[in-house]
C-alpha cells in the first residue's frame, strides 16, 4: 500500500482546530479537528467491495493482508493521511441543533486515484472526536452491515451515493438501546470504509453562516467549487456572485435528481436533516432508511419520525427543497440579494416535478411524458397502489409482463397476474378490482399509442424499475446470522445486488415481497436513529 498517493486538499486549504486533545468541545473558526483513531483489539475483515477497492487502487493481494484490516479500523495510518473529523452544524427535524460534526466518523485522507480523481477515505465506529458530544464515537454491526450493503445496493442500482469499501469487526464490545426503550445491551463493535469525493454537507456551511463567520463560509464555499465543481470556474478563475449561484443552482439539480431516484426505486432516507445532505448531491448517512414494501407515500422507516413523519416516503421532495432554502440562508452573505436565490429555488420546484414525471414516464414503459392526460394517468395509479396494500417493486416488473391486448373483459387474467404483488389478495373487493379494471384499460390505449411492442416495452421497463432492492427484512436476516458469526449472507447479498435489474433464477426468493412475519418485526419495518 505504498504505492498509494494522497493530496488531502481539504486540511490543506482550510483552516484547522488549534486544540490538538481529544475532548467533546465548541469548535469554532475551523473547518475540522485533527484527532488519532481508536486502536481496536481484534480487527477483522468482513467483507469488502473489490471492484472498487481495485478501481482505488487496492490490489487483491493487499486487501488479502493484515495491513490493509488494520488501517480499515484505524489501528494504522498509512504515509500520506492525516486523520481528521469534520466540524458542521444542521438542522434536525427541523430545528436548528448548531454544532454537531464528525461524532463517530474520521477521515483517513484524500486518495489519488487513476480513474475516480480524489477520494476521501472515511471510517465510521473508529472512535471519539470534539463532535462526539456523549457518545462514544463507535458504531456496532447491525448498522455497519446495513450502511455496507445499502451503499453498494444504492450504487448499482445507479443512484448518487457514497461508497463502502470494507466492513470490518473491531473485537470491541459496544453498550446500544437499540429502540431507545431503556432495554441496552451489548454488540459487537464494526467499523465501514465509506469512500466518497467529498463528505461535505449543507450544514458544513450553516455553521459558519449561524455564527457570523464570514471568513470561514467564504473558504468552504470556495474550496467546494475548486475541488468538487471545478468546472464552474471560468477562465480568469473570480469567485463572484454569479459563479457562487451556479455553484448554488448545480446543488440543487444535483439533490433534485437524487431524490427522484429515491423516488423511483422506493427508498426512502429516513432523517433528511441539513447535516445529512451532501453537497455534492450523493445519498449519504444511512442510519433509519427503510425500502418501501406495500406503497405508502405515508410511511417512514424511522421510529423517532413515526408521528410527526417529517421525512416520509411522499415528502422527500418537499423536504429537499426545505434543506435548500437553509443551505440559501446560509450563503446570502455571498450573493447580497435574495431575488436570485429565490428564482434558483423555484426552479428546483419545477425541475424536480419534470424529472419525476419523466422517471414515471420511463417506469410505465412510455416512450416519453406526454403531458397532462399522462400525469392524470400517474397519480391515479398511485390512489390505486395506495388504496390497498401492493408491493411496489413487484407491482412495477409485473406491469412490464402486461400483454398489449390484454383482455379486459373479466378480472381473472389480469388478477392472476398481478396477485404476487398483493398483500392481501382475497380482500380485493368489487370497487377496487373495477377501478384497477378501468386504470388498465387507459394504460393499455396509452402503450398501444407508443407502438411498442411487449417485449421492447418489457426491456425499457425492466432497466428503471428494479427486481431486487434491499429490502429491510433481508438486511436484517443478513444482520442476525451475522450477529451468531456467519457472514455468507452478507456475501452473498453483496452478489445479488450487484445486478439488481436482471432476472437472477437462482435468487427468486430475494424478490418476494415482505412476509407477514417480517411486518412488526424491529429491524424489519421501522428503525431507529440507533440502527
Amino acid at each position: 500500500m505504498t504505492d498509494l498517493s494522497f493530496d488531502n486538499r481539504f486540511i490543506n486549504n482550510l483552516p484547522a482546530d488549534p486544540e490538538t486533545d481529544n475532548y467533546c468541545r465548541t469548535v469554532e473558526n475551523a473547518a475540522y479537528s485533527f484527532v488519532s483513531t481508536t486502536k481496536t483489539a481484534a480487527p477483522k475483515l468482513i467483507a469488502v467491495t473489490q471492484e472498487f477497492a481495485t478501481q482505488l487502487g487496492f490490489s487483491s493481494e493487499t486487501i488479502r493482508s493484515i495491513e490493509f484490516t488494520q488501517v480499515m479500523t484505524g489501528n494504522r495510518l498509512l504515509p500520506g493521511m492525516q486523520s481528521y473529523a469534520h466540524c458542521y452544524g444542521g438542522h434536525q427535524f427541523g430545528q436548528w441543533a448548531g454544532q454537531l460534526g464528525d461524532g463517530r466518523a474520521i477521515n483517513l485522507g484524500e486518495l489519488i486515484t487513476a480513474t475516480l480523481g480524489n477520494q476521501t477515505l472515511q471510517l465510521k465506529g473508529a472512535g471519539k472526536t470534539p463532535y462526539s458530544r456523549h457518545a462514544d464515537g463507535m458504531a456496532v454491526l447491525r448498522s455497519s452491515i446495513r450502511e455496507f450493503l445499502c451503499s453498494e445496493a444504492m450504487f448499482h442500482l445507479g443512484i448518487p451515493t457514497t461508497r463502502a469499501l470494507s466492513l470490518c469487526l473491531t473485537g470491541e464490545q459496544v453498550v446500544r438501546d437499540k429502540m431507545y426503550d431503556g432495554n441496552a445491551a451489548f454488540e459487537s463493535g464494526a467499523v465501514v470504509c465509506r469512500v466518497s469525493p467529498s463528505f461535505l454537507r449543507f450544514g458544513s456551511f450553516q455553521l459558519p453562516a449561524s455564527r457570523g463567520d464570514q471568513l470561514l463560509l467564504i473558504q468552504l464555499v470556495q474550496h467546494s467549487i475548486k475541488a468538487d465543481f471545478p468546472h464552474l470556474l471560468t477562465t480568469e478563475g473570480n469567485f463572484t456572485a454569479d459563479l457562487y449561484l451556479d455553484w448554488f443552482s448545480e446543488i440543487c439539480n444535483r439533490t433534485s435528481e437524487m431524490i427522484v431516484h429515491w423516488m423511483r426505486v422506493g427508498f426512502v432516507h429516513g432523517v433528511m436533516n441539513t447535516d445529512n445532505m451532501s453537497i455534492i448531491g450523493e445519498t449519504i448517512d444511512y442510519g433509519p432508511y427503510g425500502w418501501i414494501d406495500d406503497f405508502d407515500l405515508n410511511w417512514t422507516p424511522n421510529t423517532t419520525d413515526e408521528h410527526e413523519k417529517r421525512y416520509r416516503f411522499g415528502g422527500q421532495s418537499q423536504i429537499g427543497q426545505w434543506n435548500l432554502f437553509q443551505l440559501a440562508n446560509a450563503i446570502f452573505p455571498l450573493i447580497g440579494e435574495a431575488e436570485p436565490l429565490q428564482a434558483i429555488m423555484s426552479d428546483y420546484a419545477i425541475n424536480y416535478q419534470n424529472r419525476w414525471c419523466n422517471m414515471m414516464a420511463a417506469k410505465l414503459g412510455f416512450k416519453a411524458y406526454q403531458g397532462q392526460s399522462d400525469l392524470q394517468l400517474f397519480q391515479s395509479l398511485e390512489k390505486l397502489l395506495t388504496a390497498v396494500e401492493t408491493d411496489m417493486t413487484l407491482f412495477y416488473r409485473l406491469l412490464a409482463n402486461v400483454a398489449n391486448d390484454l383482455d379486459l373483459q373479466s378480472h381473472s387474467q389480469w388478477l392472476a397476474l398481478f396477485a404476487p404483488c398483493y398483500y392481501d389478495l382475497p380482500g380485493l373487493d368489487t370497487q377496487y378490482l373495477q377501478s384497477f379494471s378501468q386504470w388498465l384499460e387507459r394504460y393499455l390505449a396509452r402503450i398501444n399509442f407508443d407502438g411498442l411492442t411487449q417485449l421492447q416495452r418489457a426491456e425499457t421497463m425492466n432497466q428503471v424499475n428494479p427486481k431486487y432492492v434491499l429490502r429491510n427484512y433481508i438486511a436484517q436476516q443478513a444482520i442476525e446470522l451475522a450477529e451468531q458469526g456467519d457472514f455468507s449472507e452478507i456475501l452473498k447479498l453483496q452478489i445479488i445486488l450487484q445486478n439488481p435489474y436482471q432476472e437472477q433464477a437462482e435468487n427468486q426468493d430475494y424478490a418476494k415481497k415482505r412476509p407477514d412475519w417480517a411486518r412488526n418485526k424491529i429491524g424489519c419495518s421501522m428503525l431507529s436513529c440507533s440502527s
